[in-house]
C-alpha cells in the first residue's frame, strides 16, 4: 500500500474526526428504505455518502438477514452513543447472522478509518461494493478509497456504476468525485463534463466548486476560478482548503492584500492547517 503523503493524511483525519457522527434518517419510500448518513465533508475533493438499506417486507422475512440488519441498527446506535467496542462487535454479530451484510461492512470500514488502518479500511469498501454490487453508495465509497489511494483509473469505473443505479439518492455526489478524480489523474475532459454536470444537479455541491476552482486556476483561468471559489466559500462549512484555494486565486490576480486576507482567516479558523504557519499564500 502506497504511503499517504501529507494531503492524504489530513483528509483521513478528517473522515475519522466524523466518523461517528452518523444520523439514521427515514426516505419517503414504500419499502421503508432507511439511510445511514455522513455528514458532507470535503475530503481533498471527495464526498462520501452513506449506504441505504432496505427493510422492506422481503427483508424482514430473510431470517439472517434481517437479524444483521438489527444488530447493524444497533451498532449504529451505539455509534452515535460513542461506545465504539460495542458497535464493533454487534458488526462482529451482524456477519455471522449474514456473512454477506454489506452494510456491516460499510460501517466496519468507518471504524476502521477512525482508527487509521487505511488500508484495512480499503479492504472493507471493496468487500462491501463487492457484496452491493449495484448500490450507489456502495461503489461511491470504495471509488474514493481508490482515487485517495493512487488508483484513480479503477475508481472511475466505480462511480460510472454508481451513477448507473437508479435508486442512488446522491448521484451529484458521485459526479463531483468522478471529476474531481479524472482532473487527478489528467482527464481532463471528463473531470469538465463530470464537475459541471454536478453542479447543475446540485449548485450546492462544495466538492464540485472546490474541484472547479482548482482546476481552474491550474489551467490560468483565475477569474472564472474566483468564481468557483466565492461560490465555493459562500456555503458552510467552510474549509481550511477552500480558504487557500482563494488565497491562491487572489495572489494569482494580483490582489495580495485579499490573499493575505484569506491566509489570515485559515490561520484564525485553522491554525493546524498545513500552510497557516506561513504569510504568502499560505506557502
Amino acid at each position: 500500500m502506497p504511503r499517504l503523503d501529507p494531503a492524504q493524511q489530513g483528509l483521513a483525519r478528517g473522515v475519522r474526526a466524523v466518523a461517528l457522527m452518523v444520523l439514521v434518517v427515514v426516505a419517503a419510500s414504500a419499502c421503508n428504505r432507511l439511510s445511514f448518513i455522513r455528514p458532507k465533508m470535503d475530503r481533498k475533493g471527495f464526498e462520501q455518502t452513506g449506504p441505504s438499506y432496505d427493510f422492506s417486507d422481503k427483508r424482514k422475512n430473510a431470517g439472517g438477514e434481517s437479524a444483521a440488519m438489527g444488530r447493524v441498527m444497533s451498532a449504529q446506535r451505539s455509534l452515535q452513543a460513542g461506545d465504539v467496542a460495542k458497535a464493533r462487535d454487534e458488526l462482529k454479530q451482524a456477519l455471522k447472522f449474514d456473512p454477506k451484510s454489506a452494510e456491516a461492512y460499510s460501517l466496519l470500514a468507518l471504524l476502521a478509518e477512525r482508527d487509521g488502518k487505511n488500508a484495512e479500511a480499503g479492504g472493507y469498501y471493496r468487500k462491501a461494493a463487492e457484496l452491493a454490487p449495484t448500490r450507489g453508495a456502495a461503489l461511491n465509497n470504495y471509488g474514493v478509497w481508490l482515487c485517495a489511494n493512487q488508483r484513480g483509473s479503477e475508481a472511475l469505473g466505480y462511480f460510472d456504476r454508481a451513477m448507473a443505479d437508479p435508486g442512488y439518492s446522491s448521484p451529484a455526489v458521485a459526479l463531483a468525485n468522478s471529476g474531481a478524480c479524472a482532473d487527478k489523474i489528467g482527464q481532463g475532459e471528463r473531470a469538465d463534463r463530470d464537475l459541471r454536470l454536478a453542479l447543475s444537479a446540485d449548485p450546492t455541491s462544495t466538492m464540485a466548486l472546490s474541484a472547479m476552482a482548482q482546476r481552474q486556476l491550474r489551467l490560468g483561468n483565475a477569474f472564472e476560478a474566483r468564481a468557483f471559489s466565492e461560490r465555493r466559500l459562500a456555503i458552510e462549512p467552510i474549509s481550511a482548503e477552500a480558504l487557500m484555494t482563494a488565497s491562491q486565486i487572489e495572489k494569482k490576480l494580483g490582489d495580495m492584500a485579499a490573499a493575505a486576507r484569506y491566509v489570515q482567516r485559515m490561520r484564525a479558523e485553522f491554525p493546524d492547517a498545513q500552510g497557516s504557519e506561513s504569510g504568502d499564500g499560505g506557502k
